[in-house]
Parts: C-alpha cells; sequence; structure tokens
C-alpha cells in the first residue's frame, strides 16, 4: 500500500498492517488447502510407485554425495574444535561419546536437513514452477489427471522417507570423521572408537533424532512443492520460487528442531 499524503499517517500504517495481515491469513488458508489435498490424494486409490521410487533414488543420489563430505568435515571440526579443552582437564576418553551424541542428537538431523533443504527444496520448486509456467500443469488438470496426486504426492512422500535415511548416514559419517580428527595426534582404532562413541549413546538420543527427521522431510517438501506447484506466470517466477522454497524451507526447519527440543526436555 503506497503511502498517500491526504491520509494521516497512523490510519496508513493501520490499513497496511491489515492488508499485510489478511494476506497472511489468505497465505495460511492456501497452505492448509494444499495439504488437504496432499493427505486426500497420499491415502487415495491408485499410488504411484513408480513416481515414488524415482524420487526416493533422485533425492538420496543427488544428496548422498555433498552429505558424506560435510558429514565428515563436521566431525572432523568438533573433534578438533573439542579436544584441547578436553586435554586441559584430562577427560579426552569423553571426547568420541561427546561427538557422538552431538551428532546423533543436533548436529547431524539439522544440518542434514539445511542441506537438504538447499538442493532438494529448490530443486522441487525449481522444477514444478517449471512446469506451471509451461502449463504442463494445467494441461494434466484439462486432460482430467490429477497433478497433485502424481507430482506432489510421490516428492512429498519420497522427502519424509529419505531425508532420515539421510540423516542416520550422516551420522555414521560424521562419527568417521571425528576418528580421522583423533587419529591427527594420536592413535586410536576405528573399533575401539566406535564402542567409546556409543557407549555413551542412548535409546533416548536416537529416536527423537530420527522422529524430528521425519518432520524435517515433509516440511521440505510440501515446501518446495507448495512454491513450486503455485509459482506464477512468468520466467522469473521459477527463480523466485526456488529460492523462496529454500528461504521459507530452512526457517521451518529451524523452527521445527526448536519445538522439538522442548519437546525431548520434556521427556
Amino acid at each position: 500500500m503506497k503511502k498517500n499524503d491526504s491520509i494521516p499517517y497512523p490510519l496508513y500504517v493501520f490499513e497496511n498492517f491489515k492488508k499485510k495481515f489478511t494476506d497472511f491469513l489468505i497465505k495460511i488458508a492456501d497452505v492448509l488447502s494444499f495439504l488437504q489435498l496432499i493427505v486426500k490424494n497420499t491415502f487415495g486409490k491408485n499410488f504411484e510407485w513408480q513416481e515414488f521410487s524415482k524420487q526416493c533414488y533422485v533425492i538420496g543420489n543427488k544428496s548422498v554425495g555433498l552429505i558424506s563430505i560435510t558429514g565428515i568435515i563436521i566431525g572432523l571440526v568438533l573433534t578438533i574444535q573439542s579436544r584441547p579443552p578436553l586435554v586441559d582437564f584430562g577427560a579426552v576418553a569423553m571426547l568420541p561419546g561427546m561427538v557422538a551424541v552431538s551428532l546423533i542428537r543436533e548436529m547431524g538431523p539439522v544440518i542434514t536437513a539445511l542441506i537438504c533443504a538447499g538442493k532438494i527444496g529448490s530443486s522441487m520448486g525449481a522444477e514444478l514452477g517449471s512446469m506451471r509456467v509451461t502449463e504442463q500443469i494445467d494441461a494434466m488438470e484439462v486432460s482430467n489427471a490429477n497433478p497433485v496426486k502424481y507430482l506432489v504426492v510421490p516428492r512429498v512422500l519420497a522427502a519424509i522417507i529419505m531425508i532420515p535415511l539421510l540423516t542416520l548416514y550422516a551420522d555414521v559419517i560424521g562419527i568417521f570423521g571425528s576418528w580421522i580428527g583423533v587419529n591427527i595426534k594420536d592413535d586410536v582404532s576405528l573399533t575401539l572408537f566406535v564402542n567409546q562413541a556409543f557407549a555413551s549413546v542412548e535409546f533416548i538420543d536416537i529416536i527423537p533424532a530420527v522422529i524430528k527427521s521425519f518432520f524435517f522431510g515433509a516440511v521440505i517438501g510440501i515446501v518446495g512443492c507448495y512454491k513450486g506447484y503455485n509459482a506464477e506466470r512468468g520466467t522469473e517466477s521459477v527463480g523466485v520460487a526456488a529460492n523462496s522454497a529454500v528461504v521459507t524451507g530452512s526457517l521451518l526447519v529451524i523452527i521445527v528442531d526448536l519445538v522439538a527440543v522442548q519437546i525431548t526436555d520434556l521427556l
């Protein structure tokens, strides 16, 4: 809303706030309607297993290399940064367990989700945005096909399934990177290091991390598909959809993690 000199400034601020708040409520209703379509088509007949399998492969194959490099670096950096204080207190033996718990409970799930939000979320937004701009989605609707069932549901479910698996893989690779970091100055066998690491890990450390990874996957898949599916006309809207999917997905991942930490703390 543009400023009009004939309108008092307090009234202008109020009208501008009212318009933005109304737009926000409309956006929330639109997202909920989109989520309802996803749930309805997920449990409908004739599930697209072939497209689901393809998306699982695409998500895993596109991300596993980057997750491998990131996991090793995170484990290596955590070990190098944590070792000097533990040496001062004579508690170097606690290093494997500390790194393992940090990776499994927080670093692994969050870093993996943020990477996937950047890589998978932007890919979904750009791909569906391109299909919207080139009117492929419109053609499916006109031909009585269900674009949500064929394009959106397999991508969302693939993200929900694959991101927890990528998280577990990142945890394992991170622990291996920590072992590399320990052996820069010490000489510890991999078997001994793994035994020390998992001696400090409890069942309550793994389950909440895995559960919130499913929610991370749902957030990334839904946001990426929503932004692409509802892209506006014009080629520039594809880039806007991809960028918006990354920013919104990353922010929601942090918010979901904050809520998950509070819930886990109550257990």
